[in-house]
């Protein structure tokens, strides 16, 4: 993914994404992903932090909720947004693969319509092996490729396996 992008074409992506968020709202597709209180949780491709602000509610007080975005103006947006809400349960990463978090340190990661646009899938998946607990899943989502294409690549490496299929998400688990 080209991670250079100039303010007027992050303001057209923003927008994007608001429109989006009407029809297609957070809080429906954060249903069908199992978060718990004190939860840390990684948003891989964060953007604008659709997913990640509704989801620092689930994690509460004692979890942690990481925005990974390689656009460093989508993290800034997020930083702006933490100071000016008082957010205390999320912190944000600006990368586009490492994200610098400790082995066995995430239970979940939310990966949204962002894999279509990886150029360095492996590492991706990578990363989230290292850093997902032994019981961690990761919720993948992606209206640009079909069902057979996401689960055979995801699943290639042998790092995940299918667990389930909701309406809107797929559930990898990690394997041992």
């Amino acid at each position: 993914m080209n991670k250079a992008m100039n303010a007027f074409e992050f303001n057209i992506m923003s927008f994007a994404f608001f429109v989006r968020d009407i029809f297609v709202q957070p809080e429906k597709v954060l249903d069908e992903v199992e978060i718990n209180q004190g939860d840390n949780i990684l948003d891989y491709g964060c953007g604008t932090g659709s997913y990640s602000f509704t989801a620092t509610k689930k994690v509460g007080d004692r979890g942690m909720l990481y925005a990974l975005d390689i656009l460093a103006l989508a993290v800034k947006k997020i930083d702006t947004l933490i100071l000016k809400r008082k957010i205390s349960n999320i912190k944000t990463i600006c990368s586009g693969c490492i994200t610098g978090l400790k082995k066995n340190h995430i239970n979940a990661v939310l990966f949204f319509d962002t894999f279509h646009m990886c150029d360095n899938k492996e590492s991706i998946l990578k990363e989230f092996y290292r850093v997902l607990k032994t019981d961690g899943v990761f919720y993948f989502s992606d209206h640009h490729m079909k069902e057979e294409k996401i689960i055979s690549e995801i699943t290639q490496s042998g790092l995940f396996s299918l667990l389930s299929k909701g309406q809107k998400l797929y559930v990898f688990k990690r394997n041992k």
